[in-house]
């Protein structure tokens, strides 16, 4: 349950927050979105890589956020190979709001904004090696209205300002092999 002393980030205050760490970005506004094949629709000829968010859950209870390129499919048993954990499902929407105060279809690493709770409670933020090679990434804003275009640098320097040292993985299956 949300602690009601909390005080919760808003688009408004994670542009804020930009500004206080020097962040370039640029906001793009448009309709809700709810899935990648919608936002493919929409978003027209917006510069920079395309992403998804995975708020996932391992067995016995860790927390993993995968920000990753929004073509990779992913293989869940893979991906906990990967990680220091068992296997993988999908996290509840109320845990998501519980840690990350978004909503299915916002989900996004800037929602890392929202999870102050102690250090080994924390989700672990994942982010994909080639996403991080591109010029700009672009995620939602904490809401599914609007999406944010920024450097991977920028990207990383947020997390870290929030307190996510992010996990960087090669999630290139043909790497992995």
């Amino acid at each position: 349950m949300t602690d009601s002393k909390r005080q919760l980030a808003t688009r408004e205050t994670l542009l804020a927050r930009f500004d206080a760490l020097k962040i370039a970005f640029t906001e793009y506004k448009h309709p809700a979105v709810f899935t990648v094949e919608e936002a493919k629709e929409l978003r027209g000829e917006l510069p920079g890589v395309h992403c998804k968010s995975l708020f996932l859950k391992a067995k016995g209870g860790r927390l993993f956020l995968l920000v990753c390129l929004e073509w990779r499919r992913m293989d869940m048993k893979a991906l906990a190979d990967l990680l220091p954990s068992r296997r993988l499902s999908f996290g509840q929407p109320e845990l998501l709001l519980e840690k990350l105060e978004v909503t299915q279809g916002s989900v996004t690493p800037f929602g890392a904004i929202n999870d102050t709770g102690p250090e080994e409670e924390r989700v672990t933020v994942v982010l994909d090696k080639q996403m991080l090679e591109a010029t700009q990434v672009n995620y939602h804003p904490l809401i599914n209205t609007a999406t944010i275009g920024l450097s991977p640098n920028d990207l990383q320097r947020f997390l870290v300002d929030c307190d996510h040292l992010p996990l960087i993985l090669d999630l290139d299956p043909a790497t992995q092999k």
